[in-house]
């Protein structure tokens, strides 16, 4: 893997797109994980205005902190930032009192819930600002398991490393010299009470589901252990109810006949 190569790539491309879009610069939601702190550095890294921006929703204490220490580490070593963060919390409250009841015990639709309030705030300031909303999902993410809400972290303008395995991101993070406390932390979507892990939710590690995503369609089971086994098979489960997620939005095609 040329990892400088691919840096150099990225930046040239999101510098490229930016200026052809006719907009100012970036806006990047920062939860103190991997993802967002490769994807902010990367658009800080164009030279075009960035905008990190902490949306803290009753956040845990040490996720709040990673976000707010990678943003500092940003401003320190880029002159283009300009860090906001605004705390979403009540707002979040106001919006499930106003559900019906019930709704609120559900923990599934409150993490999705927290999801699309924050990507409503970053369309705010990048609308306010003039600038594109910076995806920060990856490749497993994004084409393998769709582990995102849709209409949340998947609703953004471009999408910067979704053609990077979890691994290349971290090699990505390693020579962009990140926070080491932002290349040991646990992976997390930062949207449940509990502070679950990725894995936790979804069965199996990066690592884990990366090799699924890699073997799927050519590796022969009989020629895998019981482990492997069940991590293709939740690998190919979350693909298949997922894979809305990573169509387009399907619509029915009227026949010319009946249009005339």
């Amino acid at each position: 893997m040329k990892t400088g190569a691919i840096v150099d790539y990225i930046v040239h491309w999101l510098r490229a797109y930016c200026d052809d879009a006719g907009l100012r610069g970036f806006v990047v939601g920062v939860s103190g994980g991997i993802d967002s702190a490769v994807t902010s550095t990367l658009c800080a890294e164009t030279g075009r205005p960035l905008r990190p921006v902490c949306l803290p929703i009753h956040q845990q204490p040490a996720q709040l902190s990673l976000a707010r220490r990678h943003i500092a580490w940003l401003k320190r070593r880029f002159d283009n930032i300009t860090p906001a963060e605004a705390d979403l919390g009540p707002a979040f409250d106001a919006l499930r009192r106003a559900l019906p009841a019930g709704m609120d015990e559900d923990l599934m639709t409150m993490a999705n819930t927290r999801s699309r309030l924050r990507m409503a705030a970053l369309y705010a300031f990048a609308g306010h600002h003039q600038c594109l909303v910076a995806g920060t999902g990856n490749k497993i993410e994004d084409f393998g398991v769709g582990f995102f809400t849709k209409y949340g972290d998947g609703g953004v303008d471009l999408a910067p490393i979704a053609d990077l395995m979890k691994s290349e991101v971290y090699r990505i993070g390693e020579y962009l010299g990140l926070l080491d406390a932002i290349l040991a932390a646990t992976p997390t979507d930062g949207l449940w009470p509990d502070n679950r892990s990725d894995e936790a939710q979804m069965g199996a590690s990066y690592a884990e589901l990366e090799w699924a995503m890699t073997h799927a369609d050519t590796v022969h089971e009989k020629n895998l252990d019981d482990r492997q086994k069940k991590v293709l098979a939740i690998y190919r489960r979350l693909h298949r109810v997922n894979r809305h997620k990573m169509e387009p939005i399907p619509f029915p095609r009227i026949p010319p006949a009946l249009k005339e």
